[in-house]
């Protein structure tokens, strides 16, 4: 026991012998300058992470603000609009919402509305009601009688918002425009919609694509001369608006059910170029998320119940008047949520009468103008003025 200092002693003069010898001490030298050139990278790669998470927090930035500043156009989207839309959460209550097809060309500032559709939207039961309006439908707007559309050229969106809200009685939460291009360019920008050409278009006088019958995948050009074509069709500008319910339904399938979600940011963006509206980013994908999974062959469809004729000039012009009567009644169940059963061309719709969609892509131009048509409920739709037309310029 007295013996083990001397060994302790012993064995620790040897230890410092091999720690410390000449080619220990090189050997640590060059740990410790390893050490010391670790620490440095890792401070270089640190850096370099937060300088390139700052940039792309930057771009980021910027490229929301690009997209916000596009979608949420000030020239369109005024304090005026956002005063008159009414407040809504789009992903817990159902909302009205204004849908314009427009006539107007970049850089023009006055432009009339082609397409005018009002759309119910419940996010919570995933149902949509799209009414079409006809565009010659008779209003008195700012103490003056005059169609529609022409309200956009004398007051804007807001015009058109105070307009709808007057004549069907509603109040309207969120607005979108589209003009012909854009429309063209944001269905080419899904990669084209499916949809069944239940009429055939060949009017070279005013379009310039040819459409055959049948199911088909059309690219922007082609579904856009769809929705364009009235003249040749015994009710006329009524077919226009069954086919521009068609294209949405087709578009709003593409997005809702066949979209991958991890290019909704792209699609964001290719809207911001060619959409106008008052719904930011976040509201778009809160309600397409929302929204995922709906039968689009279930959208309600209707136009307002309406006519045109021989007792519908007013000083040489021809106007579209309202069933008002009968719109006040469909107008009543579309608030409540229920089918509108709203006529699909000429006349005044009502009980039997509703047609969804899906409905849309089983009967032709025909059908609906001589009463033929038939329905998912079974029943035949009513057309009160055979062969009427409801051409106007």
């Amino acid at each position: 026991m007295r013996n083990k200092p001397v060994q302790d002693a012993r064995h620790s003069s040897a230890s410092a012998s091999r720690v410390y010898s000449r080619d220990n001490v090189a050997r640590y030298s060059e740990r410790a300058h390893q050490r010391q050139r670790g620490k440095r990278i890792r401070r270089v790669v640190l850096v370099t992470l937060l300088g390139l998470i700052a940039c792309v927090g930057t771009a980021a930035g910027l490229w929301f603000n690009r997209v916000v500043g596009n979608l949420n156009n000030a020239s369109i989207i005024t304090d005026n609009l956002l005063a008159t839309l009414v407040d809504t959460n789009v992903t817990r209550e159902p909302f009205y919402m204004l849908l314009l097809g427009t006539d107007g060309r970049p850089g023009e500032e006055t432009y009339r509305a082609d397409s005018i559709i009002l759309a119910r939207v419940d996010p919570t039961e995933k149902k949509v009601a799209l009414i079409s309006i006809p565009r010659d439908t008779k209003i008195d707007y700012n103490g003056s009688t005059m169609k529609i559309n022409a309200a956009h050229s004398y007051g804007g969106a807001e015009g058109m918002v105070e307009a709808v809200n007057q004549l069907c009685g509603v109040e309207i939460s969120h607005y979108a425009e589209i003009n012909f291009e854009g429309m063209k360019s944001l269905i080419d920008a899904v990669g084209g919609i499916d949809i069944n050409a239940t009429d055939g278009v060949d009017d070279p006088e005013h379009l310039e694509i040819t459409i055959e019958p049948g199911w088909q995948h059309m690219d922007g050009a082609t579904a856009l001369t769809y929705a364009r074509a009235r003249y040749q069709y015994a009710d006329g500008d009524y077919t226009r608006m069954r086919h521009q319910r068609q294209v949405l339904s087709a578009l709003a399938d593409k997005l809702l059910n066949e979209m991958d979600v991890t290019n909704i940011m792209g699609i964001i963006e290719s809207l911001s170029n060619m959409v106008v509206t008052d719904l930011s980013p976040q509201d778009i994908v809160s309600l397409v998320t929302a929204m995922r999974g709906m039968d689009t062959d279930e959208i309600w469809s209707a136009n307002l119940p309406s006519w045109a004729g021989e007792d519908t000039y007013i000083d040489g012009q021809s106007y579209v008047f309202v069933h008002e009567a009968e719109l006040a009644a469909m107008m009543e169940r579309v608030d409540a949520g229920e089918d509108p059963q709203g006529p699909q061309t000429m006349g005044t719709g009502g009980e039997g009468q509703g047609a969804t969609t899906g409905d849309l892509a089983n009967n032709s131009s025909d059908d609906w103008a001589y009463g033929t048509a038939t329905t998912s409920s079974g029943e035949e739709a009513d057309a009160e003025s055979e062969g009427a037309s409801a051409e106007t310029e």
